[in-house]
């Protein structure tokens, strides 16, 4: 900025004494004042262009580049290896601002007490004229998130058949994340998987829960990156 006011101060000076010296010297006062305002105003338009063309090269910091990473995790700890994937899969299902308060359709809901259970009507690919519940920012069904938060979610509320689990970000991140862990789940280590590289087995393997990876009835624009950004977020979690 220093640098652009020193550079402004040059433009200014220089300016003014190209305007005076085509006047040579024949001018009043009041015309000197004229001419000072106008170079004031080019001096303004040059400094503006200066600083759009300063500020464009500065990234936007609320702006997640979709080919590279994204949101980070709410919940804290885990495997490194299965918060990478976990990220991952968001890059396909819900890679937004606000992955976790996202139902299908790209409409946010704000009560996160629970799923929130809304059939919202599928417009292309393999199931357009269904509807689906998919919510949250692994876009998991009504269904899905019963069954699996039965298992693994730390803190349901009431008890026996009554319980209800509640679906704020932590808890989503969770339920996912011991579900993935789980080898008795899937019949093999995605840990162990992951760990020696097999990023492509195993969402061949996801494919079936999240159609989207690439492997399943049904891919989208960002299927085949998924490798690579699972490869820039595990150096981003281990690091």
């Amino acid at each position: 900025m220093q640098l652009i006011n020193q550079a402004s101060k040059i433009i200014y000076l220089g300016c003014l004494i190209l305007i005076l010296s085509k006047l040579g010297g024949h001018i009043s006062k009041s015309q000197t004042l004229v001419y000072i305002q106008s170079s004031r105003q080019l001096l303004s338009k040059l400094s503006q262009h200066w600083h759009q063309r300063h500020s464009s090269s500065v990234p936007n910091t609320n702006f997640i580049p979709s080919l590279h990473r994204t949101q980070p995790l709410v919940m804290s700890g885990g495997d490194p290896y299965i918060r990478a994937l976990m990220r991952t899969i968001t890059a396909s299902e819900a890679n937004v601002k606000r992955p976790y308060n996202v139902i299908y359709g790209g409409q946010h809901i704000e009560d996160l007490s629970r799923h929130p259970e809304v059939c919202v009507s599928i417009v292309a690919g393999p199931n357009k004229g269904k509807c689906t519940t998919a919510a949250g920012r692994y876009q998991m069904l009504d269904f899905t998130w019963s069954e699996q938060a039965q298992r693994y979610h730390p803190n349901p509320s009431g008890f026996w058949r009554w319980k209800t689990y509640s679906f704020e970000a932590e808890y989503q991140d969770v339920v996912v994340h011991d579900w993935l862990s789980d080898s008795n789940a899937w019949g093999t280590s995605i840990p162990q998987q992951l760990r020696q590289g097999e990023i492509t087995q195993v969402l061949k393997l996801l494919s079936g829960t999240w159609t989207s990876l690439g492997y399943g009835i049904e891919t989208n624009s960002m299927s085949n990156y998924l490798p690579q950004i699972y490869q820039n977020m595990l150096q981003e979690e281990l690091s």
